[in-house]
């Protein structure tokens, strides 16, 4: 019993470590209610995780939209700022943003709670799909800002526009039952946005993060740098009794006993809480965790 208090004090403490995030990000309460996007300085610094610039709550601008329109048209600058900013993220942090820190992943992992039968995709499909977030990456976060612009040198922010769902719950949602105006002009693109949108949460209900797995480009991006970031898991091979507890458990469905700092592994800490030898443990550079 002391053990299971534990674990649920764990886990509690990581729900609000990820509430507190949203709120943090999303503190404007007063811009739901009046309909407007923030404007202050803050909305010139980029937070590391998914947050829709549009959202009237928030106080940040989102790194991956930051992204798009700084590489728009390209000749005009290089963005290092932007690119600076998502490294120092990703070095820092790795992917533990996404397991702690994005508001997009709190919505997933709290429909994935609903008691409906859970789907566990098969690894002839898994992996392969697991690389569409890169092509999501480089097609519509790069490529397209790049090189198809329009006229006047400018492209629009494809990502955005076309795919993502949580800017669609975040931003445009809000602000469409704020807007009557904003209601009556929207057309196809938006009812398309929302249908992107109620699928993912359908399948969050099943799968656990699909789009986190499959679709979310900051993820991709932050994949890169799990095996460098400060923050590291790591696995007592002398201490690990195979019991594949580790696994089961994984959001992701990393498999932990080969490499627990996968690419695909989101640091949430699942995997250590119920690890019946302790044999998985957490590093933060330059302090060492025995």
């Amino acid at each position: 019993m002391p053990g299971m208090h534990r674990n649920r004090m764990k886990i509690s403490s990581q729900r609000v470590i990820q509430l507190l995030a949203a709120a943090l990000f999303n503190g404007y309460a007063i811009g739901f209610r009046k309909g407007k996007i923030f404007t202050g300085s803050s909305k010139a610094l980029c937070v590391p995780v998914l947050n829709c610039y549009s959202c009237p709550g928030a106080l940040g601008a989102c790194p991956i939209g930051s992204l798009q329109a700084a590489v728009s048209g390209f000749g005009r600058h290089f963005p290092f700022y932007v690119l600076g900013m998502l490294m120092l993220f990703g070095i820092v942090l790795g992917r533990l943003a996404c397991g702690l820190l994005c508001p997009f992943g709190l919505v997933q992992d709290l429909l994935y709670k609903i008691p409906v039968p859970k789907y566990r995709v098969p690894k002839v499909v898994d992996k392969p799909a697991r690389y569409i977030k890169y092509a999501v990456f480089l097609l519509l976060v790069v490529l397209l800002p790049v090189f198809a612009v329009t006229e006047v040198g400018i492209a629009p922010p494809y990502f955005c526009k076309y795919l993502c769902p949580a800017g669609t719950l975040g931003g445009g949602i809000p602000l469409m039952l704020a807007d009557s105006g904003l209601r009556e002009a929207a057309g196809t693109l938006f009812d398309w946005k929302l249908m992107v949108l109620a699928a993912i949460l359908l399948f969050s209900m099943f799968i656990h993060r699909p789009f986190c797995r499959y679709l979310c480009p900051l993820g991709a991006f932050y994949s890169v740098f799990n095996r460098f970031s400060f923050y590291q898991m790591k696995l007592d091979s002398a201490q690990c009794i195979a019991c594949k507890k580790c696994e089961q458990s994984c959001p992701m469905a990393v498999e932990v006993t080969g490499n627990c700092n996968s690419p695909e592994c989101i640091r949430c800490g699942k995997c250590r809480e119920v690890c019946p030898t302790g044999a998985i443990s957490y590093s933060i550079f330059p302090y060492r965790e025995k």
